[in-house]
């Protein structure tokens, strides 16, 4: 039997960084002739560039930039065929590129047609969309080639189909959120049944802002059946191997999914690592405040970075219970990081007494709770100052959603790790991470969350329970149901109307949140953009 080995190059590029790029396709290459002996290699959707470019595109070297890349991967005249994605300048339009280098020659190249503009894309603000197939001849079979969206939509398998293509080659920057790789499999068993033809489908892998990109890079014979799937949010190379005399796809390495919620926990692994390591910032620094918000903040940073560049900061003042302090100084124990303790109240005492003459005449409200956590705010800013560090807040989806949170104070920082995760799945994650070691004090989980501002506070004073609140959340943030459906499925009108108005007139507090690891289709920033000054009222 006449066989080749291809391989799928599951790589996590650096945005920008052209010739970083440009190297890590030449390693990755040659692993893959002297480990392998593979005959082809695919890379992702644009890794010469990283994904997504965004401005970048824009930039007038950007054509330069890419020609040499290019005339490098050339050069270096491998024993192997490369399929790589780039962005290609052609007549003053830019065009979404796939080009197969062989023998030192760009022999083939094809040009994105299906350009996705939903949710996190784009596209259409910096390309052109291609028109044609690509069918080339690869050891006298007809190969397609196509370029991530082009596999979402129906029209170029059929035009890979139709100019009698037997194998698709499919090169992606698809990022991650919940389910999504349920979604892919269905989608490429549709797509390999259309047309009649195995896919071989390679994934980027990495953060990059708020995206996650969960590589697991997979192929489908023609029926649609899984013949091997890499392992999610892990670099590597992984092959095939293809028999040239039937044009199958022969069994290969098949990574089982991890549960739903391992899959979470590790994008959001992956997502601080990336920001932390990309950036250069030396480690990074938040607030242990006793609650199970930071708690599960610090554990993920940890199983990121390692526990010798995270520091938790515990922030006291007359609210806060013995309680939070002994769980924040156990769970900084057991994770072995460094841990300071840092009063507030001589600090908050020094604004107040400044501010007496303004405050006359006033009772006490939420601008002194707001005071408090902006004491804290300035110390984490301080320290990242100093250290080199990255503050990481620490609110959870639920409450950005509904502003249960201080500017320039707890939501002072670079990155929030759980600003899409809502409140019942923080619970969740908690449990689940200390399943595999117990790093979070028990008495974290279970007490009733607080942020400790007043006297006797308690989270559910000021808001629903947390399963009313995301559920009413959920329908509204992520289906876009209105109130009168939300109260049709059964919650009360008064808790719909309240969250619902908290929702909308808080958009100004997410506009200057930090950024964070995007979990779902509607996370906040990228994918639900709504006018801060509206007049829209909540209703049908």
């Amino acid at each position: 039997m006449a066989k080749v080995t291809m391989a799928l190059a599951q790589v996590n590029p650096l945005v920008g960084d052209i010739d970083a790029n440009t190297r890590l396709v030449l390693e990755f290459a040659r692993r893959a002739i002297d480990e392998h002996q593979a005959g082809l290699i695919l890379f992702p959707e644009l890794v010469l560039t990283g994904y997504p470019p965004e401005d970048l595109l824009l930039r007038p070297s950007l054509a330069r930039r890419i020609d040499r890349a290019l005339q490098a991967l050339c050069e270096a005249r491998l024993p192997i065929k490369l399929l790589v994605g780039y962005p290609r300048v052609k007549a003053g339009r830019v065009y979404n590129a796939a080009g197969l280098i062989d023998q030192g020659q760009l022999v083939a190249e094809y040009y994105k047609q299906c350009l996705p503009n939903y949710q996190v894309f784009d596209e259409k603000r910096y390309f052109e969309a291609g028109t044609q197939p690509c069918v080339i001849d690869l050891w006298g079979l007809p190969v397609a080639i196509t370029v991530c969206e082009d596999i979402w939509q129906a029209g170029p398998m059929a035009q890979a189909r139709d100019a009698g293509a037997r194998l698709m080659l499919n090169i992606n920057a698809s990022p991650y959120h919940r389910g999504k790789t349920t979604e892919r499999r269905a989608l490429l068993k549709q797509r390999a049944v259309e047309g009649n033809m195995p896919i071989l489908y390679v994934n980027q892998v990495g953060g990059q802002d708020e995206l996650v990109f969960d590589g697991h890079s997979m192929a489908v014979d023609a029926g649609g059946k899984s013949l091997m799937q890499a392992p999610a949010f892990d670099a590597g190379l992984f092959t095939i191997e293809l028999d040239l005399e039937s044009g199958q796809l022969l069994p290969a390495q098949q990574t089982e999914d991890v549960c739903s919620l391992e899959s979470v926990y590790r994008a959001l692994v992956l997502g601080v690592r990336d920001y932390v390591t990309k950036n250069r910032f030396n480690g990074v620094v938040l607030g242990l405040s006793g609650g199970i918000d930071s708690a599960l903040t610090l554990a993920i940073a940890v199983d990121a970075l390692g526990a010798d560049r995270v520091e938790a900061v515990m922030m006291p003042f007359r609210y806060t219970s013995q309680l939070s302090q002994d769980d924040a100084s156990d769970q900084a124990r057991r994770m072995g990081v460094k841990y300071h303790v840092v009063s507030i109240e001589p600090i908050y005492e020094a604004f107040m007494a400044s501010l007496a003459p303004a405050f006359t005449g006033t009772q006490l409200d939420t601008t002194e709770e707001n005071l408090q956590a902006r004491c804290r705010g300035v110390i984490l800013m301080a320290m990242s100052n100093k250290h080199g560090s990255l503050v990481l807040t620490t609110g959870n989806k639920s409450e950005m959603a509904v502003g249960y949170s201080t500017l320039y104070g707890d939501m002072a920082g670079g990155f929030d790790v759980l600003k899409d995760v809502p409140k019942t799945l923080v619970f969740e994650l908690a449990r689940h991470r200390n399943r595999v070691r117990e790093v979070i004090p028990d008495s974290v989980i279970t007490r009733p969350p607080s942020a400790e501002l007043r006297p006797d506070q308690k989270d559910e004073d000021s808001l629903p329970a947390y399963p009313v609140l995301d559920d009413i959340l959920e329908r509204y943030v992520e289906r876009d149901e209105s109130a009168a459906d939300i109260i049709a499925a059964g919650h009360a009108e008064a808790d719909v109307r309240r969250v619902l108005r908290l929702v909308d007139i808080n958009e100004y507090k997410r506009r200057q949140a930090p950024i964070g690891p995007r979990l779902t289709k509607r996370g906040f920033g990228r994918d639900r953009r709504y006018p801060i000054t509206n007049g829209w009222s909540i209703g049908d």
